[in-house]
């Protein structure tokens, strides 16, 4: 049976599974979900204009009574307001990304909140206990979304991470199922961030095609694109081919930026344009077939780390 551990006592929760913070994903919907279910859920704020995060942090506090959190990109061009409602509305826990965790990590631990900080390498995990944070997520470039500009696999990135620091570790990156959770711990993560198993639950408020879409991506269906603006994964489709031909051309940063517009994801993800909207999703995508409540989700996982943890103590060399 899964015991308690350094993540679960941290965060107040049964299960080390965390929900990511999708940008037009994780509402207060899933989030809730997810936490009564035992894990932890996460409010992607990265997609929502300060009021509307307010309002779903009340939705997601009605919902359950287990805690729940937010998580903030660094990079928001509010992130003053974002921060100032997190405090407000006292939100317990929140997970920061995609700058530098010094910034803001201080200020919110004074208000009483609990911090973990997303990253791509051993470097920038050692700056999060410089920061103070009280745990890291470690994510290799298999996830979908932004990445680090590293491209470390998970497998390699963990045990890394786990000889640099010794913080409650979570491993992030194309984990969906109990067994990929298994080998997360055996090489030293304590919890697990989950987004594209949870991206395509009944409670995300991804658009049906775009879930639909996903449930049918074969092997190799995603790629990391954009580096020279910031790396995402995204599905091959013809605004992934408009990048590939633009940076085949030599095309600049800023030749990049202006083919991405604004809402580019939000069309993709949200409204569900399948041809021209920017369709992040990560490369473990292609294991997934259904549509299921994240409740389920979390209970498979469960259900498949202690078979596998189980049949792991029957093999003897």
């Amino acid at each position: 049976m899964m015991k308690s551990n350094r993540i679960t006592e941290l965060f107040g929760i049964k299960y080390p599974i965390i929900q990511a913070g999708m940008v037009w994903c994780s509402g207060w919907r899933l989030a809730s979900a997810v936490s009564n279910a035992g894990g932890l859920g996460l409010i992607g704020a990265g997609s929502m204009h300060p009021e509307t995060l307010r309002g779903h942090i009340l939705k997601c506090k009605a919902a359950t009574d287990k805690p729940f959190g937010v998580n903030i990109p660094l990079m928001y061009p509010q992130i003053e307001e974002i921060m100032q409602i997190v405090v407000e509305e006292k939100v317990p826990i929140v997970f920061t990304s995609a700058g530098n965790p010094k910034t803001w990590t201080a200020k919110l631990k004074a208000a009483g909140i609990i911090v973990a900080h997303v990253v791509s390498s051993s470097k920038f995990a050692a700056k999060c206990v410089e920061a103070g944070v009280d745990a890291v997520v470690a994510e290799g470039f298999e996830a979908g979304g932004h990445n680090g500009r590293e491209e470390t696999t998970t497998l390699t990135l963990i045990p890394q991470v786990r000889k640099t620091i010794d913080l409650p570790l979570i491993a992030a990156g194309g984990i969906a199922t109990g067994a990929a959770m298994a080998a997360a711990f055996a090489l030293g993560a304590e919890g697990v961030q989950v987004g594209t198993r949870f991206a395509l639950t009944e409670e995300s408020s991804a658009s049906d095609a775009f879930k639909q879409k996903c449930t049918s991506l074969a092997e190799g269906d995603t790629m990391l694109s954009l580096k020279k603006v910031s790396p995402t994964r995204m599905i091959k489709n013809d605004f992934y081919r408009q990048v590939q031909d633009l940076e085949d051309q030599g095309a600049s940063a800023d030749d990049l930026r202006l083919l991405l517009g604004r809402g580019r994801s939000k069309r993709g993800i949200f409204e569900g344009d399948l041809s021209e909207g920017e369709l992040e999703i990560g490369q473990v995508a292609s294991l997934v077939r259904e549509i299921v409540p994240a409740g389920k989700v979390v209970q498979e996982m469960v259900e498949e780390y202690n078979e596998t943890v189980k049949s792991l103590k029957r093999i003897d060399f």
